[in-house]
């Protein structure tokens, strides 16, 4: 099977968040199953100047958005099996970020355009194009509304993944017509309407054959009003076509036994002595004292999704009681400068880095004794499951993939692979920390969990498979 991947990120190229880690590792997953994979990105400013990879020029094509005219460059390589294209449309992606610029729509126009385009001109159809997020949606649109008699495009089927479910790709309908020569009854019929703008996420749950989103538990959450971000209405009308797969991570990168960024391998027989050693190193590296206390730790976007403002209402209490806390991220101002802060006050027992280090990410997975992930909500996530793969109990709240990846101690007891609290307060978040303050102390105990997040098996070869069944499903 042909499968296309259509995306605004994927590694090892260009990564935001968790839906490059995604895109890149499911295609990956793919590829051993013997399927033959593409992905397809725009050619970011960034990649202009990595030399790891050689990437080579194909062809080019115009593209159109009402009067303007733009010559798109079409690029490729190939990593792990996996084909990349590449669209460069400079005047749009030749910038320093991803997202977030004033014309952005006109961008992922201009995208959506290069791609329908480029299927023929580099000679890959595809059985199934598989859409990621927003601004990819109203590929499936485009071609279903403007080559229908196009035999190359007609076998084509379409998937559409939600990740982020709070962005919809909202602009104004009279859009639709001077970036995608579509007509207006695609917004007075309802197809491209929400809540009073046209929405290209919309689009593309409408125009595809099946929907999904990257945990079971999150896909009953897009089902109810108070967890769908004004999804739901949709979502109850296409029920019959939507479901959750969870996520995997990538073991070849993730892996305990062989990670070059710790000073001692992860490994099951020596799993707290190999865990001290590295909490010593870092500990020293980042000057702080007592590494026989626990070690909280968080590798995150700052913001207000991942709770942690939750965590601020509990620092000084359990500092106190003798814990460290080390942090690794970037994202909202003032939460950064309230981390810092506490940094500032607590010089021996917070670090706080801003910014992402990969390395030092890998240090801090592998180090902590406990790993802090209280989203306020969580489609699927990564980190906690990166977490027990090197033996970190997460504490998370019993949101989306959260929920299906950990195991509460409260719940499971000795069987458990980390700890969770089901109400977005402190006081919960408290609760949770204060479990794992108590079982830090009792090490048999603590080494039972340990070894059960460590031997929990995360990987994508399962979600793949589900992948490959919902693709062969619509053929």
């Amino acid at each position: 099977m042909k499968i296309l991947m259509v995306a605004s990120e994927a590694n090892p190229f260009i990564k935001v968040g968790g839906l490059g880690d995604v895109v890149y590792s499911l295609a990956k997953a793919l590829v051993k199953q013997g399927q033959e994979v593409a992905i397809v990105i725009p050619f970011y400013k960034s990649l202009r100047y990595q030399s790891k990879h050689a990437i080579q020029f194909i062809g080019h094509l115009d593209v159109f958005l009402s009067w303007r005219k733009h010559t798109v460059s079409l690029l490729t390589t190939k990593v792990d099996g996996v084909t990349y294209y590449f669209t460069d449309a400079a005047y749009y992606f030749d910038r320093d970020g991803v997202y977030g610029y004033p014309d952005e729509h006109e961008r992922w126009a201009a995208f959506v355009h290069a791609v329908r385009h480029m299927m023929p001109v580099v000679g890959f159809q595809p059985d199934v194009v598989h859409l990621h997020d927003w601004p990819t949606g109203m590929l499936p649109v485009l071609i279903r509304e403007l080559d229908q008699k196009n035999t190359f495009y007609q076998k084509m089927k379409f998937v559409m993944t939600i990740h982020s479910p709070a962005f919809h790709g909202e602009f104004p309908p009279h859009l639709i017509q001077d970036f995608y020569g579509l007509g207006n009854h695609l917004y007075d019929d309802g197809a491209l309407r929400f809540q009073d703008q046209a929405s290209t996420l919309k689009a593309g749950l409408v125009y595809s054959d099946r929907i999904t989103t990257v945990s079971p538990s999150h896909a009953e959450e897009l089902l109810t009003s108070e967890g769908s971000f004004g999804l739901d209405p949709i979502l109850h009308l296409y029920r019959d076509k939507f479901v959750g797969i969870l996520n995997g991570i990538d073991t070849d990168e993730w892996h305990p036994t062989k990670d070059p960024h710790l000073v001692t391998p992860i490994q099951k027989l020596t799993l707290q002595t190999n865990k001290d050693k590295n909490k010593e190193q870092l500990f020293n590296m980042f000057d702080l004292e007592h590494p026989q206390y626990p070690l909280f730790g968080l590798v995150s976007r700052l913001t207000f999704q991942k709770g942690i403002q939750l965590i601020l209402d509990n620092l000084d209490h359990f500092v106190h009681l003798g814990a460290k806390f080390i942090f690794l991220g970037a994202g909202e101002m003032d939460l950064e400068h309230r981390l810092k802060a506490f940094e500032a006050k607590y010089p021996k027992a917070v670090r706080v880095i801003l910014g992402y280090n990969n390395p030092v990410a890998h240090q801090i997975y592998a180090s902590s004794d406990f790993f802090l992930m209280p989203s306020l909500f969580e489609p699927c996530g990564i980190s906690q499951m990166i977490a027990m793969r090197y033996g970190t109990l997460p504490i998370v709240r019993e949101t989306g993939g959260l929920k299906d990846t950990v195991k509460s101690y409260a719940i499971y007891g000795e069987k458990a692979t980390g700890f969770s609290f089901l109400h977005y307060t402190g006081d919960s978040l408290g609760w949770a920390m204060q479990q794992a303050m108590s079982l830090f102390e009792q090490k048999p105990l603590l080494k039972k969990l340990q070894l059960n997040a460590y031997e929990t098996n995360h990987d994508w070869e399962k979600a793949s498979q589900l992948y490959l069944k919902l693709f062969t499903s619509i053929q």
